[in-house]
């Protein structure tokens, strides 16, 4: 791997780590309402992405956003903030280990997704992988005797946004400054309506709360410049593979830090999980070598 490339796969794994340990950041805010949390997530994301924009000098991209790409980014915007908002609340109520599920099943709920939308055929594998993770899901749900609302809700609002961006193709770190714009001013008026109501928890708590809900912007900002970097400088099929970083690192955080339940029919329900991914992820390998052994 060319010195370009390396360095490409390394910004992407470490993008996908800090993803990955982000549990252990947001679960130290759980004295501040979940709702502030992500507030102060969209304000401070807003604030660190347009000031690296404009030290840049980048901001003559803004020409080019028409009404089209505006309402789609807009709708990106409030996808990604509906998943911030599943993540943020389940990471403070003790539910990592369903978060790590939820991006798990997410590349498969994106194959369903263009199946039903966008009219893409799916070949055998594939509809194997999504069957065998949906009969998954379907499983946990009898056992735990509701469907699991947090898992579903990351992978089917992700999915979603992932269907946004193909609708609208655009820059990633520009694609961020639209859709935190968008959200910045619903997250103002919510803050200033608590601090009038008397129940800001910003600067009327400890110090370390409102330092970790500052940072929260370029926290959250940060390994998706990284992810952008590497996105130009790798193949698809190694971000793929790299995108079980995430989830794999969740998951040993739920069970190893956080010490949540994980046996029996939840470990099973895994287990399927990652039988339907190494099918799934096996297909494409194999179509990707084959598109490489092909002439020209």
């Amino acid at each position: 791997m060319h010195g370009s490339g390396l360095r490409g796969a390394l910004a992407a794994m470490t993008a996908f780590l800090v993803w990955g340990l982000f549990p252990l950041f947001w679960s130290r805010l759980g004295d501040v309402p979940p709702l502030q949390v992500l507030a102060h997530r969209a304000l401070w994301c807003a604030v660190a992405v347009w000031l690296l924009l404009l030290v840049r000098g980048e901001l003559g991209w803004m020409r080019q956003v028409g009404l089209r790409l505006l309402l789609l980014l807009g709708a990106g915007g409030l996808l990604i903030s509906g998943n911030w908002a599943i993540y943020v609340v389940a990471v403070v109520t003790g539910h990592v280990i369903d978060t790590s599920l939820g991006y798990f099943i997410s590349p498969l709920v994106s194959f369903a997704i263009a199946a039903v939308v966008l009219r893409e055929r799916l070949n055998v594998p594939q509809r194997l992988a999504v069957a065998i993770a949906a009969a998954a899901v379907v499983l946990l749900g009898l056992h735990l005797g509701t469907p699991p609302w947090i898992a579903l809700g990351l992978g089917l609002s992700f999915g979603a946004y992932g269907l946004v961006r193909k609708l609208a193709p655009f820059d990633p770190v520009h694609s961020l400054a639209v859709e935190s714009g968008v959200m910045m001013l619903p997250a103002v008026i919510y803050l200033l309506w608590c601090e009038a109501s008397g129940t800001g928890a910003f600067l009327h708590g400890h110090w370390r709360d409102d330092l970790l809900l500052v940072a929260g912007g370029p926290v959250t900002a940060v390994p998706l410049a990284l992810f952008a970097f590497g996105a130009q400088r790798v193949s698809m099929m190694a971000l793929g593979v790299m995108q079980y970083i995430s989830p794999i690192v969740a998951l040993l955080l739920g069970i190893l830090v956080f010490h949540e339940p994980f046996a029996g029919v939840r470990l099973l329900a895994f287990g399927c999980i990652w039988v339907a991914l190494a099918v799934f992820t096996a297909d494409a390998l194999r179509r990707y070598w084959l598109e490489r052994s092909l002439p020209g």
